[in-house]
């Protein structure tokens, strides 16, 4: 048992990916029991103590990918910076508080409100923790240059607020707090991270693999599009949904300029970078269906697209790059080839076409039926897809590596 343990906490990044692999599984598959309970006569929807969809939204913004998050941070902040590796009784503390707080949180949905809150203020703890033990290492690092940690810092800290707002949802009962805790969660928390991690990341990766390649990584478009991110945050707040396209457009620009630099046309030559490529690329169809439905409801008022912007940036660009970019940790830390077998390509496909059945279920506003199966299947494309990510990736988080090297 202890040679087990010892292997499992060798490295940040095997502790927090498991956990956040079965949070890949688990919360969907609660969500696909209720979704049919709603849609088909097969049997009642979850019995939860606050609303499910308010539950899921929390625990996919939240509760899933900040394990992928510190599993990353916690492994290659440092190297950002030239610092001293993060103390392994931290970042197990870390795991340990964060896991207790979402388990607690996550089975108490069916029973009892004053436990789900009570988890949510552990999960809290150990979020604020983790965050602390990152900006400890960022305060002692040597490096001058420390814009991509500022960010992700920032990024953190917002989370960190996004879920005390989700909290005092749950103790006062005033809904503004719950939509104000998932509008951060987006603008203020993941959006600014992920990019700032693809630009951190992308440009170096492309420049091993593509040929004569220039890397792209202008200080100005990551404080614009941080701009973007807050400008946006800020309209939603003011219940200004028409004027999003002021800063939706051009963030859309930004990707795309993001995307033609840092040549997605090239990347297929590698399916392992292909797929972090592909991932961005969501980003930039997302903002512009954000753009259409603001400029939409400005000219005519009509609020046509639904929520397929929010999943295009939420299964398109998060879960893709989550998924992208942790099989190249994993594989890279492992001791393993950087190679992506059939198995996790198919497997990332299903996970786009999934991305593209549940924002197609958004548009189809005239036919329940089909809008409903169409949510069904995309929910049934992230389980397949993702089981099998997890059956091929998660004993590896067990085992020791297969070179022999420490961690």
């Amino acid at each position: 048992m202890k040679t087990f343990w010892n292997t499992f906490n060798a490295a940040p990044h095997r502790l927090f990916f498991f956990s956040g692999a079965i949070q890949l599984i688990l919360p969907l598959l609660l969500w696909s029991i209720e979704l049919i309970g709603r849609y088909t006569e097969l049997w009642t929807p979850l019995n939860t103590v606050i609303p499910s969809t308010w539950a899921h939204g929390f625990v996919m913004m939240y509760g899933l990918f900040i394990f992928f998050i510190f599993g990353f941070l916690m492994t290659v902040f440092p190297r950002w910076m030239n610092a001293a590796l993060i103390n392994k009784e931290h970042y197990i503390q870390t795991f340990i508080v964060l896991n207790a707080g979402l388990i607690i949180f996550e089975t108490s949905l069916f029973f009892n409100k004053s436990f789900v809150f009570s988890g949510l203020g552990i999960f809290l703890f150990g979020w604020v923790y983790g965050t602390a033990i990152l900006y400890q290492s960022f305060k002692h690092a040597p490096a001058q240059n420390k814009r991509y940690e500022k960010v992700v810092l920032a990024a953190l800290t917002s989370g960190a607020f996004g879920i005390a707002s989700y909290g005092w949802w749950l103790y006062s009962d005033d809904w503004q707090f719950m939509e104000l805790a998932l509008t951060i969660g987006i603008w203020l928390f993941l959006l600014p991270l992920l990019f700032t991690v693809s630009h951190r990341m992308l440009p170096f990766f492309s420049s091993n693999i593509i040929a004569n390649y220039t890397i792209f990584q202008p200080a100005y478009s990551l404080w614009l599009f941080i701009t973007g991110c807050v400008t946006h945050f800020v309209l939603t707040v003011l219940n200004q949904p028409e004027w999003l396209f002021l800063s939706d457009i051009p963030l859309a620009a930004i990707a795309l300029l993001h995307t033609v630099r840092w040549q997605l046309h090239n990347s297929f030559k590698d399916r392992l970078l292909a797929v972090l490529h592909m991932a961005f690329f969501w980003l930039f169809i997302g903002m512009v269906l954000f753009s259409i439905q603001s400029l939409l409801l400005q000219f005519t008022g009509q609020y046509i697209l639904g929520r397929s912007p929010l999943h295009a940036i939420t299964i398109g660009f998060f879960a893709s790059l989550l998924i992208a970019m942790a099989s190249r940790v994993t594989m890279g830390h492992s001791g393993r080839m950087l190679i992506l077998d059939n198995t996790s390509w198919y497997l990332f496909l299903g996970l786009q076409l999934a991305a593209i059945m549940r924002i197609f279920s958004d548009l189809q506003f005239d036919n329940a039926l089909i809008s409903n199966n169409l949510n069904l299947v995309a929910a049934a494309l992230w389980l397949i897809s993702l089981s099998v990510w997890f059956i091929k990736y998660a004993p590896i988080y067990l085992s020791a590596r297969v070179d022999g090297r420490d961690g």
